[in-house]
Order: C-alpha cells, then sequence, then structure tokens
C-alpha cells in the first residue's frame, strides 16, 4: 500500500469501530453518504480504510462496491491533527489502487461541503448532475384513478428479492441498490407499500419518519407500466399516512433531469425547495492484478 512517513494505512477492522465512532462525532471534516445505512456498518467491507500514526486514527475512507459495479463514498473522515489534504491524498490513492483491479466501473459522491468539492474536482471527478429536494406541506390532493387491475398493499420482506429485480430494471446503474441494502431500508421504513397489477408486482416505494414529518427515501415503477398511474396511487397513499399520523411536511430527492418524477410530484403539491446537491462521478478503467 501507498504510505508515508510514520504513517499507515490498513483496512478497517471491526475493533475500530469505537475509534471511528470517534472520529466521525468529533472531526470537523466529516464526509458522509446520504442514505440510510451507518458508516460504521461498512466496516469489513473493502475498501474501507484507516489511516494511523501509532495508536492515533487520523483519517478513514470507505468507498466498498454497493451495488457491483460502483462505488459511492459512503465515508471521508480527517482528524485536525493533519492536514485534510493529506489525509484525502494518502486514502484515495490507496483506495483508487483497490477499485482499479476489481469490476468497478464509477465512482460516484454527492458532496454538502466546499472543501470536499475542491478536493474531488483535484482529483478528476466532475459533476454532471444535481439532485433537488422537494417539499409537501399538507397539500390537496388529486384523486386516485380507479384501476380494477391494481392492489395497493404494504411491502413485506418477501418481496425484497422481486422489489430489487424491479429496482435495477428502473435505474441506471449509478441508482441502483442492492438487495441487502433495500433491506436495511425496508426495516428502517415508516410506510413502505407495493402496487400489483394484474397479479405482477409493478411499483414500490419506501419511506422514512423524522421529527417533523416524513421523507419518501425511494420509489421505483417498471418502466412498462410507466404512465398508467402507478406511481400516483403510491405517493397519495404515503402523503395520506403521513397527513394521518400529524406529520407537517413529506420531502423527497430526485434528480434535476428526472422529468418524469418531477412531472409526479408537482401533481401532488411538491415545491422545489431550490435546495440542490451536486453529484461529483469518476469513470474508471479497471486494471488486470
Amino acid at each position: 500500500m501507498i504510505t508515508q512517513v510514520n504513517v499507515r494505512v490498513r483496512p478497517a477492522k471491526f475493533s475500530d469501530r469505537q475509534k471511528l465512532a470517534n472520529l466521525i462525532h468529533f472531526e470537523t471534516y466529516v464526509h458522509r453518504h446520504l442514505d440510510w445505512i451507518n458508516p460504521l456498518d461498512w466496516i469489513e467491507h473493502q475498501p474501507y480504510l484507516v489511516m494511523e500514526r501509532g495508536k492515533e486514527l487520523l483519517a478513514t475512507l470507505a468507498c466498498p462496491p454497493d451495488p457491483p459495479g460502483i462505488s459511492w463514498i459512503r465515508i471521508f473522515v480527517g482528524a485536525s491533527t493533519i492536514s485534510i489534504d493529506e489525509a484525502w491524498q494518502t486514502l484515495w490513492l490507496n483506495a483508487l489502487e483497490n477499485l482499479s483491479t476489481g469490476a468497478v466501473s464509477k465512482v460516484a459522491v454527492i458532496p454538502l461541503q466546499e472543501w470536499y468539492q475542491q478536493l474531488l474536482i483535484n482529483s478528476g471527478f466532475t459533476s454532471n448532475t444535481r439532485v433537488v429536494m422537494l417539499l409537501w406541506n399538507r397539500q390537496e390532493l388529486p384523486p386516485v384513478r380507479q384501476n380494477k387491475d391494481m392492489t395497493l398493499r404494504p411491502m413485506t420482506l418477501d418481496d425484497i428479492t422481486t422489489v430489487t429485480s424491479l429496482d435495477n430494471i428502473a435505474f441506471n446503474p449509478l441508482w441502483r441498490i442492492s438487495k441487502s441494502s433495500l433491506e436495511i431500508a425496508f426495516r428502517q421504513a415508516a410506510v413502505a407499500t407495493v402496487v400489483d397489477y394484474k397479479g405482477i408486482l409493478v411499483g414500490y416505494q419506501i419511506s422514512t419518519a423524522n421529527q417533523i414529518g416524513g421523507h419518501l427515501a425511494r420509489m421505483a415503477i417498471h418502466p412498462e407500466y410507466q404512465g398508467s398511474g402507478i406511481g400516483y396511487t403510491l405517493l397519495h397513499d404515503l402523503l395520506l399516512q403521513f397527513k394521518r399520523r400529524g406529520a407537517r411536511q413529506v420531502t423527497v430527492n430526485t434528480q434535476e433531469g428526472n422529468i418524469i418524477s418531477l412531472g409526479l410530484y408537482k401533481k401532488a403539491g411538491f415545491i422545489d425547495t431550490r435546495e440542490e446537491y451536486q453529484v461529483f462521478e469518476l469513470e474508471l478503467v479497471p486494471t488486470d492484478c
């Protein structure tokens, strides 16, 4: 591995968990991926690297592929006792060495801080799209179009395999998630529903709850059934469920260029909050081991 004087880079171990938790909680330079998985839960999934000097943990970087072929940067933290540039360069070069020998085609990250954006740009990452946040404030909802062939029901754990297949069809590789991640999302959901159309599962949504309302974390409709009212049926139901619970608002994120999703959310009364996040990407050319 690439190392510097008096500094060692190695894979994270479960025994590092408490030190990593302290690093994430107390340090200033912290990037965390926006999803429902605790970054500590990726320990022992590689590459998950730590940088240390003696017994002092200086920095950490985790970007294990999930789903296969796509690597999102799940966590990057640098301690105040080291230059953040040095921490990033040291860990990123080691991670890149690991990723380049596998089947990973792209690394992606949604940085929320300007300091991290600059580090990414310096390392060759580019931003080609943005994720926008939309907000629903208990607006009146147009009625659902009735369809006798359509059945809305709660999602069950037995649906996860089918939901994963649907998700992979509905999204391009960058935005797909794995079966294991979908199962974690389902277990944390406040509202999770599916739509069966003539006995075939053709749409699903998973939403989480927070202190002031809810967040639509994931929704997908089979491309062959888009335009049949399935997406609005799912959306209408989850918004009514949150409204009955006393939620003051519901949020959702989507890509700025996803015209179909934006049209669906606009129909339900979502408004653009003007809050947006850049998605940075880096294409990789795998090399032989």
